[in-house]
């Protein structure tokens, strides 16, 4: 049995009524204090800010490094799928004598009365028909999003569709203008008497650049879509060369571009002060020279 002396505790969880026996007198009288005491209550609103504080310098973070290794995953998911363009480029040379894939065919004489012939497919105002392209019989992919011809850095919607179709083509550019010379539309006026590559004869393959994030700026709200990778120096006949102002290297991962080699090794590689010819979609080129990566003979010729 309790006596004035030994107080009650408050049941868990609840609020006492405040007057607690402090001294007790020899006739059982005493001092009572208020003292309102709570156990068991929820937050208060100090303790919930300071936990929505921390929250939100973790969520700020954390958010970053997210997003880098967001970007870091589509780095890695475009250098699988320029490995496998590798792959089919070297599935084709092994099929046509070491020759390597040519960037297109448009002579009539070799094509007749369709639509060119890229090393993607084709296109015209019938659509797109990739099945017709050089890598096709080598891939496992279809030509549409998020396929192998697609960089995830530039999906479809990012850019603008160059072409009659105005469909999803490539983002990757192939460097025709230094494997297949005759075979590269828009250049090969220039350019068309220069040797047609083996691939067994390259000289450094670990060197020499194949496909690679492209794209071009052409004064659109966005860029477009190119699939040519062209030289930082173009051809201008008589051993003539001049600065190309409409470079198509897309250093679209961070100020990194992809590439493969023509050994069959992928990398990203960094511009550089002076590389970036169009700052606000990062387009230019790897060096102000055309060696050792896009035309790695340039002053020979």
């Amino acid at each position: 049995m309790l006596t004035p002396s030994e107080p009650r505790a408050p049941a868990s969880g609840s609020c006492d009524d405040g007057r607690h026996p402090l001294t007790t007198s020899a006739t059982g009288g005493g001092r009572y204090a208020a003292d309102r005491r709570c156990t068991g209550g929820g937050f208060t609103l100090v303790e919930l800010l300071v936990s929505i504080a921390i929250i939100s310098i973790l969520i700020g973070i954390l958010l970053p490094s997210l997003s880098a290794a967001q970007k870091q995953a589509r780095q890695v998911v475009c250098a699988a799928h320029l490995a496998q363009l590798a792959w089919a480029f070297h599935a084709y040379a092994a099929d046509h004598l070491g020759m390597s894939m040519p960037l297109a065919y448009t002579d009539p004489d070799i094509i007749g009365d369709g639509p060119p012939v890229y090393w993607w497919g084709t296109n015209d105002r019938d659509g797109v028909d990739h099945t017709r392209g050089f890598v096709w019989p080598y891939l496992s992919s279809d030509l549409n999003e998020r396929g192998v011809y697609e960089c995830p850095q530039q999906p479809w919607g990012s850019y603008v569709p160059q072409g009659a179709a105005e469909s999803i083509t490539s983002t990757y550019g192939y460097n025709g203008y230094y494997l297949s010379p005759p075979h590269t539309p828009g250049w090969s006026f220039q350019i068309g008497h220069r040797p047609w590559r083996n691939v067994d004869h390259l000289i450094r393959p670990q060197r020499i650049f194949v496909f690679a994030d492209t794209a071009a700026d052409m004064g659109a709200a966005l860029p477009h879509n190119n699939a040519l990778l062209d030289p930082p120096l173009l051809y201008q006949g008589r051993g003539r060369w001049a600065v190309n102002r409409v470079p198509t290297t897309s250093f679209r991962h961070g100020g990194r571009a992809v590439f493969v080699f023509a050994d069959g090794h992928t990398a990203p590689i960094r511009a550089r002060d002076g590389d970036i010819v169009s700052q606000r979609f990062s387009i230019g080129s790897v060096g102000r020279s055309n060696d050792p990566h896009y035309v790695p003979d340039w002053r020979d010729w």
